[in-house]
């Protein structure tokens, strides 16, 4: 029992329904809970951009090959377009079989302001997306987070480091003890997920509320269906051809996956993961190049989501669209999703983007959803995770960069010995 209690799986579980609760019983009250999820949010994404950092460099500055670098890259973009593609794909087929907006009355339902999600969405293009990964100002990338502009100054950090070789070593020591001290940061922060996780869910229950999932409620079952299909179908299928088990794996990131459900975040994760991954027997440079890259590049559950919101704005307004529409839609979500790595509220504004250059739907057909996204968000969040780790095993696999024995010993170990942050992986 005492065990059980200390378990991070089981606090986090009783947090979320304790917040549900609170939610429904008490909506004012749980309103009020925001600043505390917020405030765990926070202490995650203070860390991410230093805990990337060092990861990149520590795996690129062991590496005695750097041309697997440039190869490990390539492997994961290929592997992040095709399996994108297929995303887009499901989402596209499921939203067409069920058809969750036919029938559905929009003038009933409540409407917020999306003009700036429209606008943001005009300026939104793949071209300025490009150009943003250089950073202007490497304190500036830090300062605001921007993961993407931080792995790419942390890959030319690290390969600079690699050709100091014996004359870096003193700076590859130091940053090895300065991430052991991260990690263990991380770990501190971690204790407080409970908390995080209730306060960001009552927020959420309280703030929407029930009511407010009933009109666009088929619409939110598709979409959790759609996703599910993606990971116990498509996912399970890849990582069976590599020699994983989808359900061992689950089973290894469950409390990554309950952080995700209570904050609706997959930052909240990413620092665990960084670390859960290398535990699990894929080799630093691999975990630290996919993973971060994955949060721009992989956004599986996202891309679901889009398709299906796109085609159900389409039913609800009743504007009819071909194949070779839809396919157009396929095509611009594939461009426009990759734009928005790193853009507060960027589901919408992608959506926008889209609908926008299709001049088909109207744009105006967003606001219907604002009211269940947060709902859909955790799904999105989860699949994102779930997406990129999975990439992880894939390309570690592929480049004969995975310890089977490693993942073994760490399965072994009971919850109570295995203490978050510090990975075995790395030599002492």
């Amino acid at each position: 029992m005492r065990r059980l209690h200390r378990n991070l799986t089981v606090q986090v579980l009783v947090a979320i329904g304790i917040a549900v609760a609170l939610g429904l019983v008490s909506p004012s009250t749980a309103r009020a809970m925001k600043p505390v999820g917020d405030t765990f949010v926070n202490l995650v994404k203070m860390i991410i951009t230093p805990v990337i950092f060092l990861t990149i460099v520590l795996g690129i500055a062991g590496m005695r090959d750097l041309k697997q670098v440039g190869r490990v890259g390539g492997k994961a973009l290929l592997y992040f377009e095709i399996v994108t593609t297929f995303a887009l794909g499901i989402g596209l087929l499921v939203v067409n079989l069920t058809r969750p907006g036919d029938g559905l009355d929009v003038s009933a339902l409540a409407k917020a302001d999306v003009s700036r999600y429209a606008e943001a969405g005009k300026a939104l293009t793949f071209v300025e997306f490009v150009t943003h990964i250089v950073p202007s100002s490497v304190v500036g990338a830090f300062a605001s987070g921007d993961v993407l502009q931080v792995v790419f100054f942390a890959v030319l950090f690290g390969v600079a480091l690699a050709f100091t070789h014996e004359q870096g070593r003193p700076i590859v020591e130091f940053l090895d003890r300065l991430q052991t001290v991260f990690f263990r940061i991380v770990a501190i922060v971690m204790t407080v997920a409970p908390i995080g996780a209730f306060g960001a869910m009552a927020y959420t229950v309280g703030t929407f509320g029930v009511k407010s999932l009933l009109p666009l409620g088929r619409l939110m079952l598709d979409v959790y269906v759609t996703m599910a299909l993606f990971i116990f179908v498509v996912l399970n299928a890849v990582l069976r051809a590599y020699g994983f088990s989808l359900w061992h794996y689950l089973r290894y990131i469950r409390e990554e996956i309950l952080i995700v459900l209570g904050t609706s975040s997959s930052e909240a994760a990413l620092p665990r993961m960084l670390d859960k991954m290398e535990r699990y027997g894929c080799a630093k440079p691999i975990v630290g190049l996919v993973i971060p890259a994955g949060y721009s590049f992989n956004l599986d559950g996202t891309s679901i989501y889009l398709s299906m919101a796109t085609i159900f704005i389409a039913q609800a307004f009743h504007v009819p669209l071909t194949i070779t529409q839809q396919l157009s839609v396929l095509g611009v979500l594939m461009l426009t999703s990759k734009g928005a790595a790193g853009v507060t509220g960027s589901g919408f504004i992608v959506l926008a983007s889209t609908l926008a250059a299709m001049r088909v739907v109207p744009v105006e057909g967003v606001a219907i959803l604002l009211g269940v996204d947060r709902f859909m968000s955790e799904a999105r969040a989860i699949t994102n995770l779930i997406g990129n780790g999975a990439a992880t095993l894939v390309i570690a696999r592929s480049e004969n960069a995975f310890d089977d024995a490693l993942r073994e010993r760490t399965m072994s170990e009971t919850p109570a010995t295995r203490v978050a942050g510090v990975s075995p992986a790395t030599p002492a």
